[in-house]
């Protein structure tokens, strides 16, 4: 995909004052500047986990709706159990700094056509990963507690399965906000302390692919994710696009076999940094690749639901968190501004980047996408 792979295993297990680390900081660092993602190596992260957790969640995305409808929570803004289909709207659809995002891009390089503003197909569970604060959040719709499917064959392997490859998941963000801190010239703990308490979700994604099929279909539209990072797992079906800042290509997403990882820039981390980051822009949808993929699935596992489950966590700031840019890192985001504008590159109006608790940016943004009313 032509982005910078990140290892964490040195940052890991080398002295924290070495050469080696202050330098693989500096590029992690350095990746989400340039391009808002990276490729992130963690020799922690075991495929059969994944490989697990896809099948728990195809075989619970196969259940009867009326099954799955019981796992709903939408006076909590859907932040806890299932989101079912044609529910979550792409925020870009109607979002004019989105638009003119897209307008900027060559045609083909551009998205889908999100204009019609259509829900998008795809269903989702979330499934938090937290650890309670010593206090009482200002935002307990936010920080609710988890639902455990109530079918026997799913909820006999649900929470070992989930906890499994979401703690491998939160274990390797966690370690890279380090990274990314210490690369920024930040204490190594400034962001992983500022999430100690956020309401981190595993966050699985379904689309059936017997209904939703169709060569460029949208499954999820163009648009950012609200949180502080966002990491993605190896899927069973191509079809996710992303965009990496100063490329204004549309990479199709290839995760290498085994201990690898896709890392996102979130609208937290933008915030957080006065948008010397910039959150990355995505999409997911049918392609020949996905087509492809299917019908070698139909005869290799003629038996298994054509259900593609995306492998994503979603790793958040503390709700009850102060977010406001770090004047340093505004400031330099003001220098690189510059820069791309004497390169001929616009990045569109100056966003102003008020303070705020992070439970209000999360509401705001939820409501954009129709989860909160």
């Amino acid at each position: 995909m032509d982005l910078p792979v990140i290892d964490l295993d040195v940052f890991l297990h080398q002295a924290r004052d070495s050469v080696a680390v202050q330098e693989e900081c500096k590029k992690a660092a350095d990746a989400l500047i340039n391009f808002g993602a990276l490729v992130l190596h963690d020799s922690r992260v075991s495929e059969d986990d994944n490989t697990h957790f896809l099948d728990l969640l195809e075989d619970y995305f196969a259940l009867p709706m009326a099954e799955l409808k019981k796992d709903e929570r939408p006076e909590l803004s859907y932040q806890i159990g299932v989101t079912l289909e044609n529910t979550e709207k792409p925020k870009c659809a109607v979002d004019e700094p989105c638009l003119q995002v897209i307008e900027r891009l060559e045609p083909s390089e551009r998205p889908l056509d999100i204009s019609g503003h259509q829900p998008d197909p795809k269903c989702r569970f979330f499934w938090q990963m937290v650890t309670k604060p010593p206090y009482e959040t200002m935002f307990p719709g936010l920080n609710a507690d988890n639902i455990v499917p109530d079918a026997p064959h799913i909820k006999e392997r649900w929470q070992k399965t989930m906890n499994q490859w979401g703690s491998s998941m939160k274990n390797a963000v966690e370690g890279l906000t380090e990274m990314i801190a210490v690369g920024l010239c930040l204490p190594s703990g400034t962001f992983k302390e500022a999430g100690a308490y956020g309401p981190h979700l595993l966050a699985p994604t379904a689309s059936d692919l017997r209904r939703y099929g169709g060569i460029d279909t949208i499954l999820a539209g163009f648009h950012t994710d609200l949180n502080f990072l966002t990491i993605h797992g190896r899927s069973r079906y191509p079809g996710l696009h992303v965009w990496a800042r100063n490329t204004g290509r549309r990479i199709p997403v290839r995760i290498p076999r085994g201990s690898y990882l896709l890392v996102q820039a979130g609208k937290q981390l933008e915030h957080i940094t006065g948008g010397l980051i910039k959150a990355g822009f995505h999409e997911v949808v049918v392609s020949q690749a996905t087509i492809d993929t299917i019908e070698q699935r139909k005869t290799d596992f003629p038996d298994r639901p054509l259900i593609r489950i995306s492998s994503t966590f979603f790793w958040h700031l503390s709700s009850d968190y102060n977010l406001a840019p770090i004047p340093a890192l505004a400031e330099q985001a003001q220098k690189v501004r510059a820069e791309q504008f004497c390169l001929g590159k616009d990045e569109g109006e100056e966003v102003v980047y008020q303070e705020m608790k992070v439970g209000e940016q999360v509401q705001q943004e939820l409501k954009h996408i129709a989860l909160m009313a």
